[in-house]
């Protein structure tokens, strides 16, 4: 069987996990079910190791089509791919110039009920994407605006403006961070 062309092959068993689309329960059972078939695959006496082996490096890309069918539903996180990682980097390096000086690992040296983890950002206030573009660039209260057209002039930064697009990107990593209570930023030290 193993050497025959795959056209020429029986089918996969119509229970195995990469056939479901529904809930993560019957997704569970099926990862097991699936499991399950591949453990009868194993040589038992008076059978090669050959075709097992055969049959498990041909079952590897099944059991992890089987594993993120799983593990989607559940909010687990799966690999991210560099074209997603890239504005989080971008996000991190701006935050690192122009925010981490009062804003440290999501703190507020300045003003310690307003920092940038969630709970504080809900209650002052500026919990969406758009409230935290907002206050980046006009800024309030001891927080200066960084936008380029940012008025009154006492209420801006002294120091380099950001453009309109740096300010998004800020505002969604600023959220991204408070959401996940803000790990580590790649690149910090410790």
């Amino acid at each position: 069987m193993y050497g025959l062309p795959s056209a020429a092959r029986p089918p996969l068993p119509s229970h195995c996990a990469c056939f479901f689309s529904s809930s993560s329960v019957a997704q569970a059972k099926a990862a097991s079910a699936c499991c399950a078939s591949l453990r009868q695959a194993r040589p038992g006496p008076g059978r090669s190791a050959a075709p097992s082996a055969v049959a498990v490096h041909q079952a590897a890309p099944l059991l992890a089509a089987a594993l993120l069918l799983v593990a989607a539903p559940l909010g687990l996180p799966a690999a991210i791919s560099p074209a997603f990682a890239q504005p989080v980097s971008e996000g991190a390096a701006l935050f690192r110039k122009a925010c981490i000086g009062c804003h440290d690992m999501g703190g507020n040296i300045l003003q310690p009920g307003a920092t940038l983890f969630l709970k504080d950002l809900e209650r002052n206030g500026v919990a969406t994407e758009e409230e935290l573009y907002n206050i980046t660039y006009y800024g309030k209260g001891r927080m200066p605006g960084f936008g380029e057209k940012c008025t009154p002039r006492g209420q801006c930064t002294f120091g380099p403006r950001l453009s309109e697009d740096d300010i998004k990107l800020l505002a969604s990593f600023v959220k991204s961070q408070a959401e996940n209570g803000w790990p580590k930023i790649e690149g910090d030290e410790d």
